[in-house]
């Protein structure tokens, strides 16, 4: 796993509901001083597969307005706060997948959790197609596009789900070129 890097955040242009994070408690502070989003690979996720056999999800629901999730970040430590209620583990730099819809999205937070437990846990199975680019405002669009034509000619299929991680959040988007990983999921064949 690469090393985590941490971006300096202009302390004025904060959120004003910091996602709590781990390092927080670590710095004994309420407040971030830098921001937490994560950073992967390119190498490693551009145009890669990933074997979902043993991944599991809690899962959520965002509001959208045509498409526009709403309210993301609430229900991002929304979800964070059941994982840990329910005892469970969230990994470092943790997937959170945001799914497809007009008013209803459905929302992914990668968890840890023992086989035995299936409420409310999703484990998709199968593998995904990723692709790790720069997405900015209103190019959403062109990289799912450009996304489903690689994976089509690959598998031969279209996909059975897509799904987008927002690598960035507002403070630190522009300087990292809104990263963004598209997954696109292919479940098993019977």
């Amino acid at each position: 796993m690469p090393e985590m890097r941490r971006v300096p955040v202009d302390p004025k242009r904060r959120p004003a509901n910091p996602i709590p994070d781990v390092g927080m408690a670590a710095r004994g502070t309420d407040e971030p001083a830098l921001c937490d989003c994560p950073h992967l690979e390119a190498g490693d996720w551009d145009e890669a597969e990933n074997d979902w056999s043993d991944i599991a999800f809690l899962k959520g629901t965002a509001n959208a307005v045509m498409g526009v999730p709403v309210g993301y970040r609430a229900l991002t430590v929304e979800l964070r706060k059941k994982a840990l209620d329910l005892g469970l583990t969230i990994p470092d730099d943790a997937m959170v997948l945001l799914g497809e819809g007009k008013f209803r999205r459905p929302l992914l937070l990668e968890v840890e959790a023992p086989a035995s437990l299936r409420k409310g846990i999703f484990r998709p199975g199968g593998i995904a197609f990723t692709r790790h680019a720069p997405a900015p405002p209103g190019k959403i669009g062109n990289l799912l596009k450009e996304t489903r034509a690689i994976a089509k000619e690959r598998y031969r299929r279209s996909p059975d789900a897509e799904w987008i991680w927002y690598l960035t959040c507002r403070e630190c988007s522009g300087a990292r070129e809104f990263e963004t990983l598209v997954a696109l999921h292919y479940r098993q064949k019977k």
